[in-house]
């Protein structure tokens, strides 16, 4: 941590520059990574990352530099130089600081740093194990190991003075299946703002079959149909179709730039009566909460969308200068080489009425999106291309014959519109999610849902 004496100092230099608004983002974080392909270690890292951020603000306008040499003198030039660039005239102030007693959200059982690293390796080898087992088409099998301990210091003129430590643990397999002609994969990553407790939450070994399982089907599986039809989409990681084509146009990162189809809909009509979507950085231990977010504002729950209205955005500091609205708890970056921006943390479209049976039973034909690949999006216009990892055809009300090949094409706006029935079996998946500000851990979530009408593409 910053000195106040320092800190002050750092705020005093920058203001007399220009400045009418100076930040401090201190990182102190050490971080393990494990890989395993076929059952021998790739690599294990292990690394430190210290450093600091200066952010001031003239306006609207905002002034972004980083250092890893913590001198006192070295970060006063820097804040000058931050201020002079901010062309401003700034007028002294008297700085008071009031320390902020945060609780954690995240109760962490069992330090990652304590545990030895064969015994992360052996949680790798059994789910590799596992998979491979599973069938003898299965040709190559990896696995990761991540922890990550992350010590923040946050301090700005507006009297933030706030620590927050955040602990992160994730485990990810891959299994993939081999004929002659074509491979097929299944993957998973569970995660949490946890310690190596994670893996006494999960099984390391189911997760190595199922995504073997996943492999294997889509191996036999004939090609997808393609054409305009119902698509059921499937809780969990099906939620990254809402984070991709519709929360990035909902993070005021495009809102205040008017790039985004969302921007100047604030109590609007924009998605299904049925529909109800949040981002809620306070669930505990989830993979993407933290007591504060990268501007020491506490995470809050935010309802973006409540039966079908627009009710809030995703807000930071700087564009909430821009947008005239405050800051929801959403500003986060990579490391204190990134200037934060809004984000989202834990992002899901909640819970309806309806049961999985029903809304398959209700499908006389259509696609079902068991499990959700990687896709593409242009945020200002929310159109997306997804595929699926893994998929069946759905016939008079049943789960029929596997698929593969399936792409989900569409308009994060108008599926928002055409999303007819929501199941009551939500869950959240874990992903790394990329913006200006870095790649951060996200969750996303749903229980399943239908689409009435959705383009997908496929060879069939």
């Amino acid at each position: 941590m910053i000195k106040r004496s320092v800190a002050e100092r750092i705020f005093e230099a920058a203001l007399q520059e220009g400045a009418d608004f100076a930040e401090i983002f201190l990182e102190d974080t050490k971080e393990t990574t494990i890989s395993m392909v076929n059952g021998k270690v790739e690599h294990a890292l292990s690394g430190i990352r210290y450093g600091v951020g200066i952010r001031l603000f003239q306006g609207n306008r905002g002034i972004y530099a980083y250092t890893n040499d913590m001198e006192e003198s070295n970060l006063i030039q820097i804040a000058k130089e931050a201020g002079r660039a901010a062309k401003g005239q700034g007028k002294h102030r008297v700085l008071n600081f009031d320390v902020k007693e945060i609780p954690t959200r995240n109760p962490i059982l069992r330090m990652p740093n304590t545990v030895e690293h064969k015994e992360k390796v052996e949680q790798l080898r059994r789910g590799m194990e596992a998979a491979k087992a599973y069938d003898t088409k299965i040709t190559q099998t990896k696995a990761g190991y991540l922890d990550v301990v992350q010590n923040v210091f946050i301090a700005n003129t507006q009297g933030t003075w706030v620590t927050d430590e955040r602990v992160r643990t994730r485990f990810t397999i891959e299994a993939v299946a081999s004929s002659a002609t074509e491979k097929q994969s299944g993957r998973f990553g569970p995660g949490g703002s946890v310690g190596f407790e994670l893996f006494h939450q999960i099984d390391v070994e189911e997760y190595g079959k199922e995504a073997a399982r996943i492999a294997v089907t889509m191996l036999g599986a004939g090609v997808c149909p393609s054409g305009k039809m119902p698509v059921v989409i499937d809780n969990g990681f099906g939620g990254v179709i809402f984070h991709e084509a519709c929360g990035h146009g909902l993070e005021a990162t495009a809102v205040a730039r008017n790039a985004s189809v969302f921007a100047g809909k604030l109590g609007k009509k924009i998605a299904s009566d049925i529909v109800t979507a949040v981002d809620d950085g306070t669930i505990p231990n989830a993979w993407g909460s933290s007591a504060v977010d990268d501007e020491g504002t506490p995470t809050q729950k935010n309802i973006l969308i409540e039966n079908g209205i627009l009710k809030s955005y995703l807000v930071d500091k700087l564009n909430g200068r821009k947008m005239g609205m405050a800051s929801t708890g959403s500003a986060r970056r990579q490391n204190y080489r990134y200037a934060p921006t809004s984000r989202m943390t834990n992002t899901y479209i909640a819970s309806g009425k309806s049961t999985p049976q029903d809304i398959i039973s209700n499908t006389e034909y259509g696609l079902y999106a068991k499990q959700m690949g990687g896709g593409s999006v242009d945020p200002a216009t929310g159109i997306f291309n997804f595929a699926v990892l893994e998929g069946y055809m759905i016939r008079n009300g049943k789960i029929a014959e596997p698929v593969r090949g399936a792409t989900l094409i569409g308009k994060g706006a108008e599926v928002l519109m055409r999303i007819d029935m929501v199941g009551n079996n939500i869950s959240q998946a874990q992903g790394m999610c990329g913006s200006i500000s870095g790649s951060i851990p996200t969750n996303v979530g749903q229980p399943m849902i239908r689409v009435g009408e959705l383009t997908v593409g496929g060879r069939g």
